[in-house]
């Protein structure tokens, strides 16, 4: 097994020379497969020898997950930014999703 397949581990993100960051999400040493995951969800499949010509890096992950999971404010259906009720108990129903009643 080659050093660097040791050093690998699924859940962490890499950067290559060239593109945007992704998280490691399989590796198949019987098959010589690298799945990989983009920020927006795409999957990719790597071979170890397109592997190894992508120089990748390990990078941090992005603070910002909305990206894979192909989420936006307005898909909650609330306007998130206004003002208006700012008393109301369902403000950000997220907050509330362990709560009983």
């Amino acid at each position: 097994m080659a050093e660097w397949l040791r050093e690998m581990s699924v859940g962490e993100w890499y950067q290559p020379e060239e593109g945007e960051p992704f998280e490691i999400v399989g590796l198949d040493s019987k098959a010589e497969v690298v799945l990989v995951q983009h920020f927006d969800g795409t999957l990719e499949e790597f071979d170890f020898d397109n592997w190894a010509e992508l120089r990748a890096r390990p990078c941090a992950p992005p603070e910002d997950y909305s990206g894979a999971l192909d989420l936006d404010k307005s898909d909650a259906g609330l306007d998130f930014d206004s003002g208006s009720g700012s008393g109301e108990r369902w403000q950000d129903p997220l907050d509330f999703l362990d709560s009983r009643f």
